[in-house]
């Protein structure tokens, strides 16, 4: 024990003879353990954030929603041929009716609408939709409340709830709550439908498109009505009038989001709404099915692939600092032939030589891989900090950025760190061992000739 303490300090202080070769070589393993443990946690940053917008969909939901298909079916209605697709009210009633394992169940519709109040005028999305859309979708109330069943059949005085960001522009210096918005009815509608208001949302950022069923959402300009309300004073036919052209669509239902009883029963039954749906879309393919549970899991599996695949981009900066290590030893062993044939001539085994540049290499990994391990903990402070930075200065870049990338907070996997520290330290013996072997099989007379 004590010839290794002996070796240790003569080790130090060796590397302390010439301070700035010690401390390029250190910086190399730094850089490397600092870099596994940024990237994944970058890595596991992202992941999770994805993670947590496929789990705000609901595990245990299936989400059906209208897709407009590259050439839609046309229906003649009044004088004009207006594009026909996506989800009907009889689809809906056709999949409560048949599917046993449905819990809760979900219609939504949204359209794009005019909303005003006062002078005050805006547009955004209207979106009509029953009680439970609170819960499904994770929607938080700032004032106010969501509106109930008895706003659902109560229609002579029809209610409305506001996104944080639609009562600010409506209504910017008074509370909205038991205010009235007029409320587009069609594109002709100059005058627009009262609605009380009876709730504020809380602010809700935007989500990233999820699958390829599954668009981004932006809930920054929604107005929420019951959709019983919506199906009673609104039109079916979306009318766009743009410089005396006239566009139109016909929509009935937007999205179905579905509960079921029990997760083992979620694909199952996203086949059989499959199947349903499918014999009475034969002319079209104006529709698909997003399973959250499905998404969940194939992001559980790409975070690992993506983690171990950062992990090992970062190591080869490891190995580069492993070898800058290797070709300060060698250097190292021909400055000192002199000093090694004196230790031999003394006495110094091959075994000796061996442990003390083992030792010099392996105190240089240590060091290195604990200075990289303090940065690496840095990886979450440091990034949001860039990230206000560049918000208030760059703003244009960040807006341009997805969400994800936006919001994104590093975070440090624990595994990172010892793993990272232990390739450092492992680096260091195997890249050290050469230039040891080949100190300790110098001949000693040789080497005390050496000028």
């Amino acid at each position: 024990m004590r010839i290794w303490i002996r070796t240790f300090q003569l080790g130090v202080k060796s590397l302390l003879l010439h301070p700035l070769r010690s401390m390029l070589t250190v910086l190399g393993i730094f850089i490397g353990v600092a870099s596994v443990i940024w990237l994944m946690a970058i890595g596991e940053g992202i992941s999770r954030k994805a993670q947590e917008q496929i789990e705000s969909l609901g595990a245990d939901n299936i989400i059906v929603r209208t897709i407009k298909p590259a050439s839609p079916m046309i229906k003649n209605i009044g004088r004009h041929d207006i594009p026909a697709y996506g989800l009907e009210r009889a689809d809906y009633e056709r999949i409560l009716e048949t599917i046993p394992t449905i819990i809760e169940s979900m219609p939504v519709r949204e359209i794009k609408r005019k909303f005003a109040a006062g002078a005050k005028e805006f547009e955004g999305r209207l979106v009509g939709t029953t009680p439970i859309y609170r819960d499904l979708t994770h929607l938080e109330m700032d004032r106010g409340h969501f509106f109930t069943d008895s706003d659902m059949v109560n229609s002579s005085t029809p209610s409305c709830i506001l996104s944080a960001t639609m009562a600010e522009r409506l209504f910017p210096s008074e509370d909205p709550i038991g205010k009235t918005v007029r409320i587009q009815g069609n594109e002709r509608d100059d005058t627009g439908f009262p609605y009380q208001v009876i709730g504020v949302t809380k602010p809700r950022n935007a989500t990233a498109a999820i699958g390829g069923s599954f668009a981004a959402q932006d809930f920054t300009f929604d107005v929420y009505v019951p959709i019983t309300t919506l199906w009673s004073r609104m039109w079916d036919i979306s009318v766009v009038s743009k410089r005396g052209s006239f566009e139109a669509e016909l929509v009935e239902l937007s999205q179905i989001t579905l509960k079921i009883n029990s997760l083992d029963n979620v694909m199952e039954t996203a086949d059989i709404i499959k199947q349903t749906l499918a014999k009475s879309h034969v002319k079209q393919e104006d529709f698909a099915i997003t399973v959250p549970l499905e998404l969940l899991e194939q992001a559980r599996t790409t975070r690992i692939m993506f983690n171990v695949f950062m992990g090992l981009i970062a190591a080869i900066s490891l190995v580069v600092g492993g070898i800058g290590i290797m070709n300060i030893m060698l250097a190292t062993v021909t400055e000192r032939t002199r000093e090694i044939g004196i230790r031999r001539a003394l006495g110094a085994k091959r075994r000796d030589i061996i442990r003390q540049f083992l030792v010099e290499t392996i105190v240089l990994s240590i060091v290195g891989g604990g200075v990289g391990i303090l940065v690496g903990l840095l990886c979450r402070p440091t990034t949001i900090f860039v990230m206000w930075i560049i918000k208030n200065r760059m703003p244009k870049i960040i807006e341009s950025l997805p969400t994800v990338v936006q919001e994104i907070q590093p975070i440090i996997v624990p595994a990172s760190i010892p793993i990272a520290f232990g390739i450092s330290v492992i680096i260091g013996v195997v890249f050290g061992i050469y230039p040891a072997i080949r100190a300790a099989s110098m001949d000693p007379i040789e080497a005390l000739r050496h000028e």
